[in-house]
């Protein structure tokens, strides 16, 4: 038996430290330290929400990925399969294809849904995109939606968060407390936070199906790189 695979919903190699320590890195210091005071100097540079929040991306992944490593897997000793780097069959692209299309599915409903009691669907970086949709704006948004959020998101929220809830709630309470964190990361985009306790019930459920985090990588790349494309059309 490999270790980190075949029992990876039953144990895992941390304590209540590690996980108080990331979600205090992930409220802390990225959510009240870095989005506060680092993203204002981005917007100045740039002058430019596309650019600034891209940078932000950037940053908030590097950021995540080291205290992971650092918190999680260093002092243990053990490698990135443990937060579900690992290779996927063949068949799961199954999973990955039906899934996709659920959460795209799910995702025009619940726009068409609150666009109802007045919410928007834009964000910064889209509403500066459509303001200047060039080659160059495109791939920058479907960089930083599609490739950059979708590997630490999932790695950091499903990877670890969700399967450090799992070996210890089960799989009905990880699956809503690791989308419930999931959601409330991304406030103030208040619009978006159905969207993305839905999204993460989902990835949460690839994960869990496929014992591999790529699935729900893809998924989440797949779905955030179409919006981007169908925003250019708005």
């Amino acid at each position: 038996m490999v270790k980190g695979q075949t029992n990876w919903k039953k144990q895992d190699n941390w304590g209540i430290k590690e996980f108080i320590s990331l979600m205090l890195i992930e409220f802390v210091v990225v959510i009240g330290c870095i989005k506060l005071l680092v993203q204002p100097i981005y917007s100045h540079w740039f002058g430019n929400d596309l650019y600034a929040g891209t940078l932000m991306g950037l940053t908030i992944a590097i950021i995540l990925m080291l205290s992971v490593y650092f918190v999680a897997l260093r002092p243990k000793k053990v490698s990135w399969t443990e937060v579900g780097i690992r290779t996927f069959a063949v068949r799961d692209w199954k999973t990955i294809v039906l899934y996709s299309i659920i959460l795209m599915a799910g995702a025009v409903i619940i726009v068409l849904i609150t666009s109802f009691v007045g919410n928007s669907w834009e964000n910064s970086k889209t509403e500066a995109m459509q303001q200047n949709v060039t080659f160059m704006t495109v791939l920058i948004a479907f960089i930083s939606a599609a490739i950059i959020s979708p590997i630490y998101e999932e790695i950091f929220y499903r990877g670890f968060i969700y399967r450090w809830l799992r070996t210890r709630v089960g799989f009905m309470g990880a699956l809503l407390l690791s989308s419930t964190i999931f959601t409330i990361i991304h406030i103030p985009t208040y619009n978006t936070m159905p969207v993305n306790f839905f999204s993460g019930i989902l990835f949460a459920l690839a994960y869990d199906r496929t014992n591999s985090i790529w699935p729900s990588v893809i998924i989440h790349g797949l779905t955030n790189g179409i919006m981007v494309l169908l925003s250019t059309l708005a």
